[in-house]
């Protein structure tokens, strides 16, 4: 064999070396477009599962509160049922100051606080004035009455509180 045929089995060789590598690295895009595709999916199933969590959990957020309120209509109910057979006033009063009680037990337990302002100074981020009249015993711009109470969940109002704020002493 002269240096000729070598040179050209030498370049043959290096061209199916090449053919193969070409092989090899479509191969391993192949397989690497395959991996990002899954991939892509997965992550399309991931965000599609999360929604329809998202939406489950907010539309059945109120659940623990109406779980909680449940058994206050109940009472509500049979406190009616008992006035009726008894008669009497004091039994329906009693019955009711127990609903009082039981949900205001409820709103502390998911952490409602009562805005009940009487005799502060008129705050309009949680007071809302329905009348303003002059006081001798109140100083001006503070509470003299509140005629529906407030409430808050944590730093938010939910309801503020109706007032009646004094304009001072009367002239």
């Amino acid at each position: 064999m002269d240096a000729d045929d070598k040179d050209v089995e030498a370049n043959d060789e290096a061209i199916a070396g090449s053919i193969s590598g070409n092989d090899q690295a479509a191969s391993d895009l192949a397989a690497a477009n395959d991996r990002y595709l899954r991939l892509q999916a997965e992550m399309q199933n991931l965000r599609n599962r999360t929604s329809r969590e998202i939406a489950d959990e907010r539309r059945y957020a109120a659940l623990p509160v109406l779980r909680d309120l449940l058994p206050v209509l109940d009472n509500i109910g049979r406190a009616i049922e008992a006035a009726e057979k008894a008669g009497e006033a004091e039994n329906l009063l009693a019955g009711f100051r127990l609903v009082r009680q039981q949900l205001e037990t409820i709103l502390s337990r998911h952490e409602a606080e009562r805005i009940s302002p009487e005799g502060e100074l008129f705050d309009p981020n949680f007071h809302q004035a329905i009348l303003q009249q002059p006081s001798p015993d109140v100083p001006a711009n503070h509470v003299i009455m509140v005629t529906q109470l407030g409430y808050k969940l944590h730093d938010r109002v939910v309801r503020p509180a109706q007032v009646i704020v004094s304009s001072g002493p009367p002239n």
